[in-house]
């Protein structure tokens, strides 16, 4: 059992909590039975699992995951409530390759966006989200409880990845949404939070479309866009 707060796993956690030290150890932890048992479900194996000594959880899938004190686990917790377990995973076993439809965003900086957007993706079965830089890393605590589990089952990507055609969606002035072809094999472009995609970026779209809006609203948040867009791409592919 862990009884110190210097054990080297969780002076591991606490140094995952940073982007930096997450890109350079190639690791990110996964706090929580659900987002856990999603990276078992999909075959990664975690690095080291830690449990709550007095509530352990998954402990029939996880044999080797060390108890720990529970003063200490809440101690590296990023939850208000600290988890039950918690794991380290390798971002290497994330799924990869931008294949099909899927998402690129442009400057998304909120990782509860990205989270969100990575979730979509995955409800409407697109394939990818592709990110450029100064996006919020989706390894990140918010991220990952946003994106519910979604990291394990859609593909991240560089931005430069995605294949085309590029649909942009703009807060104004592009062709209704409904009206456009979306492909099925290609990409729906989403930008920032505020600035949205700059001029060159969308003017490097073979469309660009807008949602339609009949109140006041100046925009739509880009995770509610990105949801809306996914899900008529989605509708169409069925049709």
């Amino acid at each position: 059992m862990i009884t110190s707060a210097a054990n080297a796993r969780l002076k591991l956690v606490r140094r995952l909590g940073s982007r930096r030290q997450r890109e350079r150890e190639g690791l990110f932890v996964c706090e929580g039975e659900d987002l856990v048992a999603a990276g078992l479900d999909a075959g990664a194996e975690p690095v080291h699992a830690l449990v709550d000594a007095e509530r352990p959880a998954l402990a029939d899938r996880l044999p080797e995951a060390e108890e720990v004190v529970p003063a200490l686990l809440a101690e590296v917790s990023s939850l208000g409530h600290h988890a039950r377990v918690l794991a380290v995973f390798r971002r290497d076993d994330l799924p990869f390759g931008a294949t099909g439809g899927g998402l690129a965003l442009w400057r998304v900086a909120d990782p509860g966006n990205v989270g969100t957007l990575l979730r979509a993706a995955d409800a409407f079965g697109a394939r990818f989200v592709a990110l450029s830089a100064g996006c919020a890393d989706p390894t990140g605590p918010k991220a990952l409880r946003a994106a519910a589990g979604a990291i394990f089952r859609v593909a991240v990507v560089p931005f430069d990845d995605a294949p085309r055609p590029w649909t942009a969606l703009a807060t104004r002035g592009g062709a209704p949404l409904d009206q456009v072809e979306l492909a099925q094999e290609g990409t729906i472009v989403l930008g920032a939070e505020r600035e949205g995609l700059p001029d060159d970026v969308a003017a490097s779209c073979e469309v660009v479309a807008s949602i339609p809006q009949a109140g006041a609203a100046e925009s739509l948040n880009v995770a509610m866009a990105g949801s809306i867009a996914l899900y008529e791409w989605a509708r169409r592919g069925r049709v």
